[in-house]
């Protein structure tokens, strides 16, 4: 009789990470979440400034400085953090977005399915609420990318204020899916809102992250070589009429992130590890200082939820953040025959959709693209942001303050290093 052939395993969704990768993400989310917390208090910050002094907040943010000439560099304060500080982080981004695939969740299209799936529906269904909440009359359909953006500091930030436990395998979901959104996010920017291209420019820029690739694929090293025409690089892309913030993201990923030899670091995660400090303790916190700052009043909150672009930002993040990643990545395991982790349930990654309806950083930015002519109309949508993105931290608070205890007990069994050689006990656990 003929032996019947083997049942395939079903691949596990949210299982546990191979040890290095564990160390990374608690090594990087340790960062963000110091990060966050300091995001949340320039956020603060900027709203009792907006409100207390608003004559001294607007003076301070449009101060210029820099040359004129000859690449026009005589920029106010304000888009000195947009185009400049966020690039920075922009550049952590690419090197996350590259260290994934070559050795995080996005480098086998098995694992990359879910995440990928999640990050793509989680940025559609926001747009589309957007549209539809702006089809009528009154609408403002430039701003249907506003909504679109996942901001992993908030996020992490979030978390830490209300102290939830999330086990790694959620926090790595969220990471991986972040990722994917800052590069679709960038894309956007890149293809949507960049205009009146000067291709002398683009194509002086292009040619600097051509020599930024050769001297960095032969070896080359030395910060006062790389510094200096990063710089320029960025200098070129802001003058091009590209948003200059796609510098930082091609940079990003021109850097080596797998290793070779007896490396126990790549020359990426060398960098990301000192930059991500600087881009998660000070240039995404100014970046809010200058932008959160809006006018908080009975009216305008009252404009968040009656006019027609505010209030698709809110139900873009509320509810198509939260419906688009947990519905997208709900189909691709069924269709992709993943099994959840028995450990989990759907209502975690529920909850963590949720959590993922944070939209700050990049949705500021976009809010300020969006309407450029028409300052009263970004500031109503960067009050929808802070409005949507509240919603969304305090709607998550509540999903995940229901199960963190059951949260703790996981996170203390990944913890757990009864002999102290600085390995987890379950990493050392026969396979079954």
């Amino acid at each position: 009789m003929a032996t019947p052939p083997p049942t395939p395993t079903r691949r596990q969704f949210l299982g546990r990470l191979s040890l290095p990768e564990r160390t990374y993400l608690t090594d990087a989310l340790r960062t963000e979440t110091v990060g966050g917390i300091l995001l949340l208090l320039a956020a603060a910050a900027a709203l009792l400034w907006a409100n207390l002094w608003p004559g001294s907040y607007d003076s301070v943010r449009e101060y210029t400085i820099g040359p004129s000439s000859p690449l026009h560099l005589d920029l106010s304060l304000d888009a000195w953090a947009k185009d400049g500080l966020l690039t920075i982080f922009f550049f952590v981004a690419g090197i996350e977005l590259k260290r994934e695939f070559v050795a995080g969740e996005l480098r086998t299209p098995s694992a990359a399915m879910l995440p990928v799936v999640a990050a793509v529906c989680g940025v559609t269904l926001p747009a589309i609420v957007y549209a539809v909440a702006n089809s009528g009359p009154g609408g403002h359909p430039a701003g249907w990318a506003i909504p679109t953006a996942t901001d992993i500091a908030f996020a992490l930030g979030v978390l830490a204020v209300v102290g939830s436990h999330l086990p790694s395998a959620l926090r790595a979901f969220l990471l991986t899916l972040a990722v994917v959104d800052d590069l679709i996010a960038i894309l956007i920017i890149a293809v949507f809102y960049s205009s009146g291209i000067k291709f002398w420019a683009l194509g002086l820029s292009l040619a600097g992250l051509v020599l930024f690739w050769f001297l960095h694929r032969h070896g080359v090293r030395g910060w006062y070589l790389f510094l200096p025409l990063a710089f320029l690089i960025w200098a070129l892309m802001h003058e091009s009429g590209v948003h200059a913030t796609v510098s930082g993201v091609a940079m990003g990923l021109i850097l080596r992130c797998h290793r070779v030899d007896d490396e126990k670091v790549s020359p990426g995660e060398h960098i990301e590890h000192l930059v991500r400090p600087l881009s998660a303790g000070f240039a995404v916190p100014v970046f809010a200082l200058f932008a959160a700052g809006v006018a908080i009043t009975g009216p305008a909150l009252g404009e968040v939820f009656t006019q027609a672009a505010p209030l698709g930002i809110v139900l873009g993040l509320l509810v198509g953040k939260t419906v688009g990643i947990f519905g997208g990545t709900w189909l691709a395991a069924r269709f992709t025959r993943a099994e959840l982790n028995p450990q989990l349930k759907w209502a975690d990654l529920f909850a963590v959709s949720t959590l993922a309806g944070i939209g700050f950083t990049v949705s500021l930015l976009i809010s300020e693209l969006a309407f450029p002519d028409d300052p009263a109309l970004a500031d109503r949508a960067k009050a929808a942001v802070l409005v949507g993105s509240l919603l969304c931290a305090l709607v998550a608070t509540v999903l995940l303050k229901l199960r963190n205890r059951h949260y703790r007990e996981l996170v203390d069994e990944e913890n757990l290093d009864s002999d102290g050689d600085g390995i987890p006990d379950v990493y050392q656990q026969p396979a079954h």
